[in-house]
Protein backbone atom coordinates (compact mmCIF):
# COMPACT_ATOMS: atom_id res chain seq x y z
CA UNK A 1 0.00 0.00 0.00
CA UNK A 2 1.25 3.17 -0.34
CA UNK A 3 0.72 6.91 1.13
CA UNK A 4 -0.39 5.42 4.37
CA UNK A 5 2.85 6.17 6.23
CA UNK A 6 1.41 9.27 8.21
CA UNK A 7 -1.45 7.20 8.95
CA UNK A 8 0.48 4.52 10.23
CA UNK A 9 2.68 6.88 12.25
CA UNK A 10 -0.09 8.38 14.11
CA UNK A 11 -0.82 5.02 15.58
CA UNK A 12 2.08 5.01 17.43
CA UNK A 13 -0.07 6.62 20.25
CA UNK A 14 -1.96 2.54 20.46
CA UNK A 15 1.85 1.30 21.07
CA UNK A 16 2.36 1.24 25.03
CA UNK A 17 5.55 0.79 26.60
CA UNK A 18 6.56 -0.26 30.02
CA UNK A 19 4.18 -3.60 29.43
CA UNK A 20 6.18 -5.54 32.10
CA UNK A 21 6.05 -2.99 34.97
CA UNK A 22 2.83 -1.87 37.02
CA UNK A 23 1.86 1.63 35.90
CA UNK A 24 -0.43 3.76 37.65
CA UNK A 25 -0.14 5.94 33.97
CA UNK A 26 0.43 4.33 30.86
CA UNK A 27 2.51 6.03 28.28
CA UNK A 28 2.81 5.40 24.26
CA UNK A 29 5.52 5.59 21.97
CA UNK A 30 4.37 8.69 20.93
CA UNK A 31 4.09 10.61 24.08
CA UNK A 32 7.57 9.16 24.76
CA UNK A 33 9.12 10.14 20.98
CA UNK A 34 8.02 13.43 21.54
CA UNK A 35 9.78 13.94 24.69
CA UNK A 36 12.64 12.24 23.49
CA UNK A 37 12.75 14.71 20.49
CA UNK A 38 12.39 18.04 23.26
CA UNK A 39 15.13 16.05 25.55
CA UNK A 40 17.29 15.51 22.39
CA UNK A 41 16.73 19.04 21.24
CA UNK A 42 17.81 20.09 24.81
CA UNK A 43 21.08 18.02 25.10
CA UNK A 44 22.67 19.79 21.71
CA UNK A 45 21.28 23.02 23.01
CA UNK A 46 23.29 22.54 26.16
CA UNK A 47 26.05 21.02 24.21
CA UNK A 48 26.23 24.33 21.99
CA UNK A 49 25.72 26.68 24.74
CA UNK A 50 27.96 25.38 27.36
CA UNK A 51 30.37 23.10 25.85
CA UNK A 52 31.33 24.73 23.02
CA UNK A 53 29.58 22.12 21.00
CA UNK A 54 28.35 23.21 16.95
CA UNK A 55 25.36 20.28 16.75
CA UNK A 56 22.62 20.18 14.81
CA UNK A 57 19.35 20.33 17.53
CA UNK A 58 16.67 20.78 15.29
CA UNK A 59 17.95 17.14 13.46
CA UNK A 60 18.50 15.31 16.70
CA UNK A 61 14.85 16.26 17.76
CA UNK A 62 14.05 14.99 14.38
CA UNK A 63 15.66 11.92 14.95
CA UNK A 64 14.58 11.40 18.03
CA UNK A 65 10.62 11.90 16.92
CA UNK A 66 11.28 8.67 14.57
CA UNK A 67 13.74 6.40 16.91
CA UNK A 68 10.55 4.10 18.12
CA UNK A 69 8.36 4.29 15.01
CA UNK A 70 9.33 0.80 13.43
CA UNK A 71 7.69 0.01 17.20
CA UNK A 72 4.30 0.37 15.30
CA UNK A 73 4.78 -3.02 13.65
CA UNK A 74 7.31 -4.61 15.89
CA UNK A 75 5.75 -3.28 19.17
CA UNK A 76 7.36 -2.55 22.65
CA UNK A 77 9.89 -5.37 22.99
CA UNK A 78 10.38 -5.54 26.92
CA UNK A 79 14.33 -3.90 27.52
CA UNK A 80 14.69 -7.15 29.47
CA UNK A 81 14.31 -9.50 26.19
CA UNK A 82 15.60 -6.94 23.65
CA UNK A 83 19.29 -7.18 25.31
CA UNK A 84 18.99 -11.04 26.79
CA UNK A 85 21.98 -11.99 24.28
CA UNK A 86 23.63 -10.54 21.43
CA UNK A 87 21.49 -12.99 19.67
CA UNK A 88 18.25 -11.33 20.23
CA UNK A 89 19.43 -8.32 20.23
CA UNK A 90 20.86 -8.87 16.46
CA UNK A 91 17.54 -10.95 15.35
CA UNK A 92 15.66 -7.72 16.89
CA UNK A 93 17.74 -5.30 14.78
CA UNK A 94 16.98 -7.02 11.71
CA UNK A 95 13.44 -7.08 12.61
CA UNK A 96 13.67 -2.86 12.63
CA UNK A 97 15.70 -2.29 9.40
CA UNK A 98 12.83 -4.75 7.67
CA UNK A 99 9.86 -2.71 10.10
CA UNK A 100 11.50 0.53 8.42
CA UNK A 101 11.58 -0.40 5.55
CA UNK A 102 7.89 -1.86 5.44
CA UNK A 103 6.52 1.57 6.53
CA UNK A 104 8.86 3.81 4.03
CA UNK A 105 7.53 1.34 0.85
CA UNK A 106 3.73 3.09 2.24
CA UNK A 107 5.51 5.82 0.79
CA UNK A 108 5.78 7.91 -2.77
CA UNK A 109 9.17 6.85 -3.71
CA UNK A 110 10.46 10.24 -4.00
CA UNK A 111 9.81 10.73 -0.38
CA UNK A 112 10.86 7.31 1.03
CA UNK A 113 14.72 7.98 1.25
CA UNK A 114 14.10 11.13 3.53
CA UNK A 115 11.99 8.99 6.14
CA UNK A 116 14.46 5.98 5.88
CA UNK A 117 17.60 8.35 6.60
CA UNK A 118 15.36 9.28 9.73
CA UNK A 119 15.21 5.88 10.55
CA UNK A 120 18.15 4.88 10.37
CA UNK A 121 20.41 7.91 11.60
CA UNK A 122 22.37 7.78 8.15
CA UNK A 123 22.20 11.38 6.89
CA UNK A 124 26.02 13.24 6.74
CA UNK A 125 26.63 14.15 10.59
CA UNK A 126 23.84 12.15 12.36
CA UNK A 127 26.61 9.87 13.95
CA UNK A 128 27.29 12.83 16.43
CA UNK A 129 23.55 12.96 17.04
CA UNK A 130 22.73 9.69 17.50
CA UNK A 131 24.69 9.54 21.10
CA UNK A 132 22.70 12.47 22.44
CA UNK A 133 19.10 11.05 20.99
CA UNK A 134 20.35 7.72 22.71
CA UNK A 135 20.91 9.08 26.16
CA UNK A 136 17.53 11.66 25.62
CA UNK A 137 15.55 8.23 25.29
CA UNK A 138 17.29 7.04 28.64
CA UNK A 139 16.38 10.68 30.38
CA UNK A 140 12.66 10.42 29.28
CA UNK A 141 12.60 6.63 30.92
CA UNK A 142 13.94 8.23 33.82
CA UNK A 143 11.75 10.76 33.98
CA UNK A 144 8.76 7.90 33.44
CA UNK A 145 10.15 6.01 36.71
CA UNK A 146 10.38 9.55 39.00
CA UNK A 147 6.69 9.80 37.67
CA UNK A 148 5.82 6.61 38.99
CA UNK A 149 7.61 7.19 42.19
CA UNK A 150 6.30 10.23 42.94
CA UNK A 151 2.73 8.61 42.64
CA UNK A 152 3.80 6.10 45.22
CA UNK A 153 4.77 3.05 42.94
CA UNK A 154 7.93 1.70 43.95
CA UNK A 155 7.78 -0.90 40.71
CA UNK A 156 10.12 1.52 38.91
CA UNK A 157 12.89 1.82 41.64
CA UNK A 158 15.85 -0.51 40.08
CA UNK A 159 14.56 0.09 36.88
CA UNK A 160 15.54 4.36 37.50
CA UNK A 161 18.82 3.17 39.38
CA UNK A 162 20.07 0.82 36.07
CA UNK A 163 18.74 4.08 33.81
CA UNK A 164 20.75 6.70 36.14
CA UNK A 165 24.04 4.46 35.74
CA UNK A 166 23.18 4.11 32.22
CA UNK A 167 23.21 8.01 31.25
CA UNK A 168 26.10 8.47 33.68
CA UNK A 169 28.20 5.63 32.08
CA UNK A 170 27.98 7.23 28.69
CA UNK A 171 30.00 9.87 29.86
CA UNK A 172 28.36 12.89 27.98
CA UNK A 173 29.08 16.24 29.36
CA UNK A 174 25.12 17.03 28.15
CA UNK A 175 23.41 14.50 29.71
CA UNK A 176 25.30 14.73 33.16
CA UNK A 177 24.40 18.94 32.95
CA UNK A 178 20.91 18.05 32.40
CA UNK A 179 20.71 15.31 34.96
CA UNK A 180 22.37 18.21 37.49
CA UNK A 181 20.52 20.67 36.59
CA UNK A 182 17.08 19.95 35.28
CA UNK A 183 16.23 16.14 36.06
CA UNK A 184 15.64 17.53 39.87
CA UNK A 185 12.02 19.36 38.91
CA UNK A 186 10.67 16.66 37.55
CA UNK A 187 9.87 15.48 41.25
CA UNK A 188 7.98 18.41 42.03
CA UNK A 189 4.62 19.13 42.19
CA UNK A 190 2.49 22.30 39.80
CA UNK A 191 2.93 24.33 42.80
CA UNK A 192 6.84 24.10 43.57
CA UNK A 193 7.06 24.43 39.92
CA UNK A 194 5.78 27.40 40.12
CA UNK A 195 7.31 29.11 43.19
Amino acid sequence: MTNGFFAMLSRMKYINRWGLMRNTRSENIAEHSLETAVLAHALCCIENTYLGGNLNAERAAVLAMFHDGTEIITGDLPTPVKYHSTQIRSAYAEVETLAAQKLCAMLPKELSGTYAALFEGTQPGDEQLIPYVKAADKLSAIIKCMEEANTGNREFKSAEATLRQSVADMHLPAADYFVENFLPAYGLDLDELNR
